[in-house]
């Protein structure tokens, strides 16, 4: 615990505790992410998608 706080530079155990919980979460939805890598088709047209939004109020 005490060489985690000391390399994050935090003074206190509570933010390394809450720290590294959120980064035990990035790192998971990253995985799943990367998962879905070759299985999401995503075709668009920039120029077709500009025109639709000039057309919205």
């Amino acid at each position: 615990m005490e060489q985690a706080r000391t390399s994050l530079g935090f003074t206190s155990k509570t933010d390394t505790v809450i720290f590294a919980l959120r980064e035990v979460v990035r790192r998971s939805r990253v995985d799943d992410l990367k998962a879905l890598m070759g299985r999401v088709s995503f075709e668009f047209d920039p120029a077709d998608i500009r025109a639709k939004d000039r057309r919205q109020p």
